[in-house]
């Protein structure tokens, strides 16, 4: 046999396909033109279903590598290629790869360019066995799987979470609205013995009661009207790893019975299906509700709430963890800055005194949004206080003003009582928010950082809902 590859052409389709890296050529409109198997190994896509593609259909939120390809064709100015750029995009069955690329653009006799030849390493278990261990800094405080603080309840939150990646049992996040229950729950699987497998999240009550069913378990083809091929369930998508269910307390009581049949046999039926299929998940919920009350109220089964409710972690509200703000805001800053301000390297004392002082109803999602915001506007190396979001520096102040700490706020109807400085300053950066948003609640609610409910709880609450008639 001839084992010069350059006279013999199978040959080098031969070692490549043998390599374990994943080797890829681009043509000039950037997309795909072949995909080795090693590629194919790596990510679980096949040639069929890359071939032809543009490079930017493998982009993930943390990865812009395959995208800069494109960008170098249409303009190598110079470069000849991309050498080890490191991203992070989700296989085929949505597990997170983390790989080590590099690119090289192939040119004519005439230095004309007629595409590129890229590979990729798959970096994804050399970096979960480097991955550091959860430490205390010099201050005492921790960074954890993207959870940052080092008051005693942050403390004890990520105690509790490496206590539930040792296990396999059900666990039951909860907290208000924004306090991180989903960063919680992947930082559950991230450090479990399944985060190779794929970790799904579905939020309950954003789908409609009659779908509900079909999304968590899946249907075959002619299940009912509209089913017009088999579908996968988030179980089955998340076999071998975790299934994120968030707003669990919103579940119907139907669904809870059928969702404890699953607990217990590990096993679910998609709807219209003859047969049951196996399945190997980890499940781990979440609510900003009241369970107790709701099994109280018959709207949440007892048997249900204990299987569910194995294991729990209270995520505390920004407002009792105070302490965790400026390294909370110099995280975010850190996190933004490169997307929107570069250079930013944190904030002026006023600035940050307004923000451990402010309500924040919204939370930790609040809180990144308003930093967020101060990113876009801020000129100069830090933050200042007429960067951050109006709502934020007048809710501070109505807190801090002592009319407010003594006289019930005057309300658009009467009757409400007597107000806690807090609730008073809540119901300023609702108001406010409303104002700047001319009362439209879907865009204050999204500003706040709570759900539409939420806002409208709210409303009621403090007596703004007649406001809205």
């Amino acid at each position: 046999m001839e084992l010069d590859y350059r006279k013999n052409p199978a040959l080098l389709a031969q070692v490549i396909d043998a390599m374990a890296d994943g080797v890829f050529t681009v043509d000039l409109a950037g997309r795909f033109a072949s995909w080795s198997a090693g590629a194919e190994r790596i990510t679980g896509w096949t040639r069929d279903e890359i071939v032809g593609k543009p490079c930017s259909s493998l982009e993930g939120p943390d990865c812009r590598g395959f995208g800069k390809i494109g960008h170098l064709l249409a303009d190598p100015g110079g470069r000849d290629g991309i050498q080890d750029e490191q991203c992070r995009i989700v296989a085929k069955d949505g597990r997170p790869l983390h790989l080590l690329g590099n690119l090289r653009l192939l040119r004519g006799e005439d230095a004309s360019v007629h595409g590129a030849v890229g590979t990729f390493t798959d970096l994804t278990a050399w970096i979960v066995q480097q991955a550091p261990a959860p430490h205390a800094s010099e201050t005492g405080a921790r960074r954890f799987a993207g959870l940052v603080g080092k008051s005693k309840p942050m403390l004890e939150v990520l105690r509790r979470i490496e206590l539930a990646a040792q296990s396999d049992v059900s666990t039951l996040v909860r907290g208000e609205s924004g306090t991180g229950k989903e960063l919680a729950a992947r930082a559950i699987h991230e450090n479990s013995a399944r985060r190779a497998k794929p970790f799904v999240a579905i939020n309950v009550a954003a789908i409609p009661e009659s779908l509900l069913e079909s999304e968590l378990f899946g249907h075959v083809k002619g299940a009912f009207t509209g089913a017009l091929r088999d579908k996968q369930g988030v179980f089955a998508q998340a076999s071998g790893g975790t299934l994120f269910l968030d707003e669990i307390g919103e579940l119907p009581p139907a669904l809870q019975v059928k969702l404890l049949r699953v607990l217990q046999e590990r096993k679910v039926r998609p709807v219209g299906a003859e047969r049951d299929l196996d399945v190997d998940v980890r499940l781990v919920c979440a609510t900003h509700r009241d369970l107790a009350q709701r099994m109280d109220e018959g709207l949440f089964r007892e048997d249900f709430y204990y299987r569910v409710r194995v294991f729990e972690i209270e995520m505390p509200p920004l407002r009792d963890r105070r302490v965790d703000i400026p390294l909370l805001a110099q995280h975010f800053i850190d996190e933004l800055s490169p997307r929107y301000r570069p250079g930013v390297l944190g904030l002026t004392r006023d600035a940050l005194e307004c923000l451990v002082e402010a309500p924040w109803p919204g939370n930790v999602r609040e809180l990144r949004n308003a930093l967020e915001h101060a990113l876009v506007v801020v000129h100069g190396e830090r933050i200042g206080l007429v960067d951050l979001p109006a709502e934020i520096r007048e809710a501070r102040d109505a807190l801090r003003s002592p009319a407010t700490a003594s006289v019930p706020v005057a309300d658009v109807r009467s009757g409400l009582p007597q107000l806690t400085p807090e609730q008073s300053a809540e119901r300023a950066s609702i108001l406010s928010t409303l104002d700047r948003t001319r009362w439209n609640r879907t865009l204050a609610a999204e500003l706040l950082g709570i759900s539409r409910m939420t806002l409208w709880k709210k409303l009621k609450k403090y007596g703004l809902s007649d406001a809205l008639e």
